[in-house]
């Protein structure tokens, strides 16, 4: 079992940037996530990066939020640049020891969530 601690968030202005990370309390070969859920929507997928190294973003992220991971340290990143007041919501890490060749795994197949960290977006 992995415990996973998410830090970074806060509050920033539109167009702003912020990295979050997130720590695992081990290493192994996880595929990781990020998620967020805005308040009474539905939790999203906004990037994740497979156990081989396979990234994959969601459409709110193309282009604005690059996810990465270092290994070494156990630590998942995202870093996001021009925010957005829709960008505001709780993000959450997550973790699986699932794997799919070629493509992204679904929200249920994570089976490791972090408490979450808040970022807000105002104008």
């Amino acid at each position: 079992q992995v415990q996973l601690a998410e830090s970074g968030g806060g509050a920033v202005q539109v167009g702003g940037s912020l990295t979050l990370s997130c720590t695992a309390s081990k290493n192994s070969k996880y595929s990781m996530a990020w998620f967020r859920q805005a308040p009474g929507k539905e939790r999203e997928e906004v990037a994740s990066i497979n156990s081989q190294g396979d990234i994959f973003y969601g459409d709110s992220a193309k282009g604005r939020f690059t996810i990465s991971k270092d290994n070494a340290k156990n630590i998942l990143y995202l870093q996001m640049n021009t925010l957005k007041p829709e960008d505001s919501a709780i993000y959450y890490c997550a973790a699986t020891l699932l794997y799919r060749a070629g493509g992204r795994l679904r929200r249920n197949e994570y089976n490791y969530w972090g408490q979450g960290t808040q970022v807000t977006v105002s104008s």
